[in-house]
C-alpha cells in the first residue's frame, strides 16, 4: 500500500512532469522564432529565395481568378483584427456577467500582449511586404512578422482554452481540429494574397504559439499557488467553471418539436412573400391615379426639392443607421450578451432567424416586383436591387422590433423602454432618411411595416421566444400554491373542511339512534 507522502507527491510530480514539458514546448517556439528572425534580419540567401519564389508562385496561381482572390480575402479576414476584437471583447463581457474575472483578466492580458508583440517587432525588423507582378490585395505597414498569423493563434487559441470545459468531450478534438485549420487556413491566405512571405506566417505562428503558452503556463501556476489541482491542458484553464461558462445549461431543447417548426416556419415564410408579392404589385402598377401613386410621386419630389448640405449629411448617416454592417454589428453584440445573460439559446435564435427571413424575403420580393425607384436624383447612386419593399427600412424595424418583444418581459428596469423606443424612432429616422436621399417611395416603407409584422408574428407564434417566462411563472405559481396548502397558519387550515359522505353518516347514526 503507498505510504500518505507517496499520495501526495503524485498530483506534485505530475505537476513538474507537465510545467516542464510545457515549458519546453514554450522555449523550443521562442528559440525557433528566435532563429527565424536572425535569418530574415541578416537575408540568408536560401531562405530569401524560397520566401520570393513561393510568393511568385502563388501570385501567378491567384491572380487569373477574381472569384478565388475574393474567397482568400474573406478566409484571411477571420485572423483580421476586426473579426478577433470582436470575438475577444464579446467573450471578455460574457465571462464578467458570468463572474468569470480571472478568465476574463486572461483574455485581456493575452490579446494586449499580442496587439504589442506585432507592432513593435515589425517595426524592429523593417522588413517590407512582397512585390509581385499583379498585385491582388495590399497591406499597411512592414512585413515581418505576420500579425494575422500571430494574431489568429493568440486570438482563437486563447478563446479554446477559456471556453473548452464549456464543450462536451466529445465535441472537443473537433473544436481543437477547427482552430487548426482556421489558424492554418489564415496564414496559407496571406502568402496567396501576396502580402506576406512564407518566413513571415511562419515566424507569426511561433510567437503566437509562444506567447499562448507563457499566458497558459502563468495562469497554472496561478491556479497552482491558490491551491487548485494541476489538470491536463486538455480540460481548459479553468475546468471547475465548465458550467458557468455554458452557453445555456439548462436548456435540455431549444425547441420541443424542431421539424415541426422548421416545417411551420418555411410554410409562414412562403404566406409571407405572397403577401409582400401581392401588395409590392398592387402599389407599383395597378394604382395609377389614385391617392397611393400620386403620394408616392410628390413625398420623394418634396424631399428632393428641400435638401440642402446639412439634410444630406444627417440623412446619410441616419441611412447608415440600417445598412447591412450596423445592423449586423447590432446583432452580433446582442445575442451574445443575450446568451450570457439569459442562458437560453432561444431568444438567440428568435432573432436569427428574424434578420435571416427579413434578408431574405426581401430579396425575393424586391427581385420578384422589380419596381424602379423614385424619378428623383439619388443621392446613393445605382443600387443593385429595386425599389420595393425597402430593405434599410424593413432590417431596422425587425432588429429592434425583436429587441424590444425580448427585453421588455424580461426585466422591470426603466432602461427597458429604450428598446421600444429604439423600435419607433430607429425606423422613422431611416425610412425618412431613406425617402429624402431619392431611394424609396412611401408604399416602400408600408411594405417594409407589413414584413416585419408578418414574418414577426410567423415566428412568435412557432418560436415562442419568451416560452421559459412563463413556464418559469408557472412553477412559481403551482409552489406557492402547495406551500399554501401545507401551511398550517393558512385560513383554510384552521377551518377543515368534512367530507359530504362523513355528514351523510352523521345524519344517519343520529336517525338510528332516534328510532331505537
Amino acid at each position: 500500500m503507498a505510504t500518505v507522502s507517496e499520495v501526495l507527491r503524485r498530483p506534485l510530480g505530475h505537476f513538474a512532469e507537465r510545467s516542464l514539458a510545457g515549458f519546453a514546448v514554450v522555449a523550443g517556439t521562442g528559440v525557433g522564432f528566435g532563429i527565424l528572425l536572425m535569418l530574415v534580419r541578416f537575408h540568408w540567401e536560401p531562405l530569401y529565395r524560397a520566401d520570393h519564389e513561393t510568393a511568385a508562385w502563388f501570385n501567378e496561381l491567384v491572380s487569373s481568378y477574381d472569384g478565388l482572390v475574393t474567397v482568400l480575402q474573406a478566409v484571411s479576414s477571420l485572423g483580421g483584427r476586426p473579426i478577433m476584437m470582436w470575438l475577444v471583447t464579446i467573450a471578455v463581457v460574457g465571462l464578467l456577467i458570468r463572474r468569470q474575472g480571472r478568465l476574463a483578466f486572461y483574455l485581456i492580458v493575452t490579446g494586449v500582449g499580442a496587439l504589442m508583440l506585432d507592432p513593435s517587432l515589425k517595426a524592429l525588423v523593417g522588413r517590407l511586404r512582397p512585390v509581385v507582378d499583379i498585385p491582388v490585395a495590399s497591406a499597411p505597414g512592414n512585413s515581418f512578422p505576420s500579425g494575422h498569423a500571430l494574431g489568429s493563434i493568440v486570438a482563437y487559441g486563447a478563446l479554446l482554452l477559456v471556453f473548452l470545459p464549456a464543450m462536451q468531450r466529445r465535441w472537443r478534438r473537433p473544436a481543437i481540429g477547427i482552430f487548426v485549420a482556421v489558424v492554418l487556413a489564415v496564414g496559407v491566405t496571406r502568402v496567396a494574397l501576396g502580402v506576406h512571405y512564407v518566413s513571415d506566417v511562419l515566424a507569426g505562428w511561433l510567437l503566437g504559439l509562444a506567447w499562448l503558452g507563457v499566458t497558459a503556463y502563468a495562469f497554472r501556476l496561478w491556479r497552482r499557488e491558490r491551491g487548485r489541482p494541476a489538470r491536463p491542458l486538455g480540460e481548459g484553464l479553468e475546468p471547475e467553471a465548465g458550467r458557468e461558462i455554458a452557453p445555456a445549461p439548462a436548456e435540455e431543447h431549444v425547441l420541443p418539436h424542431p421539424r415541426a417548426a422548421v416545417a411551420e416556419v418555411l410554410t409562414g415564410w412562403v404566406l409571407v412573400f405572397g403577401a409582400l408579392y401581392a401588395f409590392g404589385m398592387l402599389v407599383s402598377y395597378y394604382v395609377d391615379g389614385s391617392f397611393v401613386d400620386t403620394l408616392d410621386h410628390r413625398v420623394p419630389e418634396w424631399f428632393a426639392a428641400h435638401r440642402s448640405d446639412l439634410l444630406n449629411d444627417v440623412s446619410y448617416w441616419a441611412s447608415k443607421a440600417g445598412d447591412t454592417h450596423a445592423i449586423l454589428l447590432v446583432s452580433l453584440v446582442f445575442c451574445p450578451l443575450a446568451l450570457a445573460f439569459w442562458r437560453r439559446w432561444r431568444p438567440v435564435l428568435f432573432l436569427a432567424l428574424t434578420m435571416f427571413g427579413e434578408l431574405t424575403l426581401f430579396l425575393a420580393s424586391a427581385r420578384a416586383v422589380d419596381r424602379p425607384r423614385p424619378e428623383v436624383p439619388h443621392l446613393d447612386g445605382p443600387l443593385p436591387t429595386a425599389s420595393f419593399p425597402s430593405g434599410h427600412i424593413a432590417a431596422t424595424m425587425c432588429l429592434w422590433a425583436a429587441i424590444a418583444l425580448l427585453v421588455m418581459p424580461r426585466t422591470d428596469r426603466w432602461w427597458r423602454w429604450l428598446t421600444v423606443v429604439a423600435a419607433v424612432v430607429m425606423p422613422l429616422a431611416v425610412a425618412a432618411s431613406r425617402m429624402y436621399r431619392g431611394m424609396h417611395h412611401p408604399s416602400d416603407f408600408a411594405g417594409a411595416m407589413l414584413l416585419t409584422i408578418a414574418w414577426i408574428g410567423v415566428l412568435w407564434l412557432v418560436l415562442r421566444p419568451n416560452e421559459e417566462l412563463r413556464a418559469d411563472d408557472g412553477r412559481r405559481a403551482d409552489t406557492g400554491s402547495q406551500e399554501e396548502a401545507t401551511d398550517p397558519t393558512s385560513p383554510e387550515r384552521t377551518t377543515p373542511q368534512r367530507p359530504a359522505e362523513l355528514d351523510q353518516l352523521d345524519d344517519e347514526l343520529a336517525r338510528a339512534a332516534r328510532s331505537d
